[in-house]
């Protein structure tokens, strides 16, 4: 089973350089980080891990730029997204991030794209919280538009491109109805979000892992149901905290790759956790 990992990097943590040279020396899988361009302070949305919202969320590292610096210091390790904000983005200059590092990381790149939590950091960017799934499922088929070899226009509900010259194209080659980067969907198990994880995506990110006995299956038959390959479907679970017995049973659901979470800290803190996970390797 391939380990990543996850971490809420930011001006006061370990640096992207340093812990992507150490995860590729371990023998880690991959670096996959989260995204938050801002946390409004009057914020009535309640953070859902419940308690206090963690201060790493209003401090986090651009996941690009920081996914950028990591790629320049490796050669094997996989780098991600866990999850990229789709509805706050514009699409056009998303496309091109998401291609660029796709690009000079040799097709190392996770896309991994989710909906949000947070009502009012979404509102600043324009987005009508009631449509935001709708809005994510338009942008991706944009951005699909613009990685396609040939020129090709998008028209939908919330924009469109014209047929345009849009370089680099992401490494991997389309994939039934997908196109770009390996591209995951987070979020909670249900049919709105399988139906998002069969129509335009590699697979899950189940956040936590849990419950994967009697959700994987309805999935799987969804997939099938949508005349996806079965054998292709992707189920990644996502910022757990591992143990034998946990990824035992993970590997007896035909799971292949997870995602630890390691801890908003600086240097020493970070190696330490490593180090425990590199136990599991």
């Amino acid at each position: 089973m391939r380990i990543a990992v996850t971490i809420f990097l930011t001006d006061e943590t370990i640096t992207p350089t340093r812990l992507a040279r150490e995860l590729e020396q371990r023998g880690f899988a991959g670096l996959y980080l989260p995204e938050h361009t801002h946390i409004p302070v009057e914020r009535t949305t309640p953070y859902p891990a419940g308690g206090e919202l963690p201060p790493e969320y209003g401090r986090t590292l651009d996941p690009f730029v920081a996914l950028g610096q990591a790629a320049a210091v490796t050669e094997r390790l996989g780098l991600g997204t866990g999850i990229t904000l789709v509805a706050q983005h514009d699409p056009v200059a998303l496309a091109k991030q998401i291609a660029t590092v796709d690009h000079l990381s040799d097709g190392r790149l996770t896309l991994g794209i989710g909906f949000g939590w947070n009502v009012e950091e979404a509102a600043d960017h324009g987005v009508d919280w009631r449509t935001r799934r709708d809005l994510v499922r338009d942008r991706m088929a944009l951005m699909r538009a613009l990685w396609t070899e040939e020129p090709t226009a998008h028209e939908g509900e919330f924009g469109s491109v014209r047929a345009s010259y849009a370089y680099p194209k992401p490494v991997r080659k389309p994939r039934g109805p997908v196109v770009g980067p390996r591209t995951l969907v987070g979020g909670a198990a249900g049919p709105k979000l399988f139906s998002h994880v069969c129509d335009y995506t590699d697979g899950w990110m189940p956040i936590g892992g849990r419950g994967l006995t009697e959700t994987l299956p309805v999935l799987r038959q969804a997939w099938t149901d949508t005349g996806r390959d079965p054998a292709a479907l992707q189920v990644v679970p996502y910022a757990i905290y591992p143990n034998p017995g946990k990824l035992a049973h993970y590997a007896d659901l035909g799971i292949e790759e997870v995602v630890a979470q390691l801890p908003p800290a600086g240097e020493a803190d970070v190696l330490r956790a490593l180090d425990k996970y590199a136990e599991f390797l």
